[in-house]
């Protein structure tokens, strides 16, 4: 073996021994619970009861780990680490323990034996750390639990980080997953004059849990041209023989980092505008490495068998416990570790010092660098309303023109990440400032595209919301915008931020980031161009499934709420903001201040929509309580507020609206729940109240267990039906049209006035009257399409 001038063997020796002290304490955090430097033979106390954890990708992890110290050290170069395999916790654990990191943030776990103890007993028990590499772990912006995220959040991390490389190990299992495949596109988003460099290191080890995967059984040439056909310049590293292995990567790490330097300083300097091939790395090297070759006669390093815990029975086989313990003194604790259980000084110096090391880069606690927002004051684009109803306006048109202001106040700040959709969403305001970012060839009649934008458009919601996430966790702000029925596609991917967000807030040392906002547009309700695979509000009920402490969810009903809301949710931190709303034209109803009051108390009755009336001692009690959360909702509601009001005219009615959902929680459910007598001065302890609701039913109701008798509550939503139709139609189809919820109204009133059989057979012979008008005439009836608030009686 030769062993090259520029990484000399004493250097690789160290790393060596190094390494063997990550492995060794990655098998100590899945098997120990004492004897955590075998100071005596292991017994049976010192075994865990419950062995879990995954062994298989660990060593891996720790070998890329190990060699980007190298690097950092010798270059100075700023680096994250992402382990898309983050099930390989143990060992991002180990190495952040090795640096430093880990008993800096959590002083408890000292550099010591008893550290030691502490570091192997917590891990994957009761009161202690879960096996993935999650938000616990420094240096994670990745858990790796769900996979085919890293290489996205890995890109979103360099996003307008022009001097970072964020190294992202990609496991040959993850790659098979959807998200992932779309992530090798990332050469043609990132901008070299203005962008971090992304690294790739695709850790083939040929085996999932128990199969083979499709990229380990594929030939290196083949390989490589996946990775070149996305734009990649890879380079393949690959052996069983440790020091061999060591010297290839080193090297390999040398030009990888010579290229990236080169790439930018041609970028940067000369104005290169061609798309770069960045580098990287393909690594081939046996699952569950350096661990047992054979247990109970079946083969295990290199197959399957090494995927989680490869010595099974521990603590009841005592053959196997003597298996472990030669395994676990293979890596020579007692070389590696002093008489204190302190690692040894000669491999301490190895590991960068303060915020170098990648446990402890200020990039992955993101809200360290987190620079707030300059958001300009939504007065300027506040859409005139003289009256309620007397303008229709394009709902999120007003929010483009916000957006726009936003990118010029921070050009280095912001990005609008939406799946191809900007203009659809009525956005396009953003464009008059910043362009579609797109690498590659440009060619006459692209609109609006430019290798310098700053909109992030790629038609794949996973890589939307990845990258925004990744921008977000590495400290900048955002916003995903997309057709409500897809944002189902990454609906996991919220759910799994919401999450790490829920746990980051128990955690002192995480400093908070910007909000996961998330905008839907192109409702269930409003679907012009699309059919029935375009309707879908079901990312609301998943929303309401997680902790309140993290989630809001906001339905404005016209564009100056919306601007409200935005500018909410842009301001906040640590929370997760769904804001839904369309983005046709519709009625506009509240002036600005007004939709600030609105917004502030998330509910509010409209007096103006209503038809109440005072008793002698001054205090209203509505026959019939209309409530309407969503934009059509509104109007349906205002609607059928009308033919009550001009039809049956000493009913008693009462309109609320709803513009932050989760204040109909009780306030023990939801931070922003309202208080009893709140509610109540709503709706009422005991009045029936019709809802005109935006999701399904269901989802509204859940919000109401704790309130007085829920049961008066009845809902209207979405049912799943209709398809390209008009848009009343589609209330109809719902039953949640005007004439639907007059004709409800009546029948769970507390009375029954004057006129109401007249309004119900008129109310009936509407829907028949569309019935036959939509079919003939293929638009909605006159009577609809301009009706107005208030309408004439």
């Amino acid at each position: 073996m030769t062993i090259r001038q520029d990484a000399p063997s004493d250097d690789l020796d160290l790393l060596h021994r190094y390494w063997m002290a990550a492995n060794y304490l990655t098998v100590a955090q899945i098997y120990l619970r004492d004897n955590v430097l075998l100071r005596r033979p292991l017994t049976e106390p010192d075994i865990k009861p419950r062995l879990l954890g995954h062994w298989g990708t660990s060593p891996g992890l720790s070998l890329v780990y190990v060699h980007l110290n190298r690097l950092i050290r010798r270059t100075g170069a700023s680096i994250v680490f992402i382990a898309g395999p983050g099930h390989g916790g143990p060992a991002v654990v180990a190495n952040t323990y090795l640096e430093g990191t880990y008993s800096q943030l959590y002083p408890d776990v000292t550099r010591d034996e008893a550290g030691l103890r502490r570091l192997a007993r917590q891990f994957s028990t009761p009161g202690g750390i879960p096996s993935h590499s999650g938000v616990e772990t420094p240096g994670s912006i990745n858990e790796g639990g769900e996979l085919g995220y890293s290489l996205a959040h890995a890109t979103g991390a360099a996003m307008d980080n022009p001097d970072l490389i964020v190294a992202c190990v990609v496991g040959d299992g993850e790659a098979e997953t959807g998200p992932l495949s779309g992530s090798w596109d990332a050469p043609s988003f990132l901008d070299p004059t203005r962008d971090g460099a992304v690294l790739p290191i695709l850790h083939l080890n040929g085996y999932k849990i128990s199969g083979p995967t499709v990229l380990g059984r594929r030939s290196d040439d083949e390989v490589l041209a996946l990775l070149h056909t996305h734009g990649w310049d890879p380079e393949v590293v690959a052996g069983d023989d440790p020091m061999q292995v060591h010297q290839d990567l080193a090297d390999t790490l040398g030009r990888v980092h010579t290229a990236i330097t080169r790439i930018r300083r041609d970028a940067r300097e000369s104005g290169a505008t061609d798309r770069p091939r960045w580098p990287a790395i393909v690594l081939r090297t046996p699952k569950g490495w350096t661990g047992p070759d054979i247990v109970d006669g079946l083969e295990v390093e290199g197959t399957f068998r090494a995927h989680q815990v490869p010595i099974a029975d521990v603590p009841d086989n005592r053959e196997h416990l003597r298996m472990l313990e030669h395994w676990m003194q293979s890596y020579r604790p007692e070389e590696q570790f002093d008489q204190q259980g302190r690692l040894q000084p000669e491999l301490a110096a190895l590991a960068p010092s303060g915020d170098a090391r990648m446990g402890a880069s200020p990039h992955a606690n993101g809200g360290r660098v987190l620079h707030p927002l300059a958001l300009p004051t939504p007065e300027v684009y506040a859409v005139h309303v003289p009256a309620p109803g007397a303008v229709h306006h394009e709902t999120t048109r007003p929010l483009g023109e916000f957006l726009r202001d936003v990118y010029t106040a921070n050009p280095d700040n912001f990005r609008l990440f939406c799946p191809d959709e900007t203009n659809s969403n009525r956005l396009g305001a953003v464009f008059e400032v910043t362009e579609r970012c797109f690498v590659g060839s440009l060619i006459p009649g692209d609109d609006h595209v430019g290798h310098h934008g700053r909109v992030m458009e790629v038609l794949s919601e996973h890589l939307c919301q990845g990258w925004l996430e990744g921008y977000l966790l590495t400290g900048r702000h955002g916003l995903f915008a997309t057709y409500e029925a897809f944002a189902m596609v990454s609906a996991s991917m919220t759910i799994q931020h919401t999450k790490w967000l829920e746990r980051a807030r128990s955690l002192s040392w995480r400093d908070p980031v910007a909000s996961l906002n998330i905008l839907l547009t192109s409702t269930c309700w409003r679907n012009d161009h699309n059919g029935f695979s375009h309707q879908g509000p079901g990312l609301i009920d998943t929303v309401l499934s997680l902790s309140g402490d993290v989630t809001r969810v906001y339905l404005p009903p016209d564009a100056n709420s919306l601007l409200i809301v935005a500018e909410e949710a842009l301001a906040s931190r640590d929370r997760v903001n769904l804001l839904v709303v369309d983005k046709q034209s519709h009625p506009q109803y509240l002036t600005l201040e007004q939709a600030r009051d609105h917004f502030a108390a998330g509910a509010s009755v409209w007096e103006w929509a209503g038809s109440e009336s005072s008793d002698a001692s001054g205090v209203r009690e509505p026959d019939i309580v209309l409530a309407c959360v969503g934009d059509v909702p509104t109007e349906e509601t205002l609607a059928a507020a009308a033919l009550l009001r001009g039809h049956v005219p000493d009913l008693r009615v009462r309109v609320v609206n709803v513009v932050d959902l989760m204040s109909m929680a009780p306030p023990g459910a939801h931070p922003h729940g309202r208080p009893h007598e709140d509610f109540t001065g709503l709706f009422t302890d005991d009045v029936d109240v019709v809802v005109a609701w935006h999701g399904y039913a269901r989802a509204f109701h859940q919000l109401l267990h704790g309130r007085p008798a829920p049961d008066r509550f009845h809902v209207r939503g979405y049912t799943e039906q209709g398809s390209t139709t008009t848009p009343f139609d589609m209330v109809v189809l719902n039953h949640m049209s005007r004439y639907h919820l007059a004709i409800e109204a009546l029948r769970r009133c507390r009375r029954a006035p004057d006129g109401a059989a007249d309004l119900v057979g008129y109310c009936e012979r509407m829907l028949q009257r569309h019935h036959n008008y939509v079919r003939e005439h293929l638009e909605d009836m006159p009577e609809v399409r301009n009706w107005i608030w208030p309408e004439p009686v």
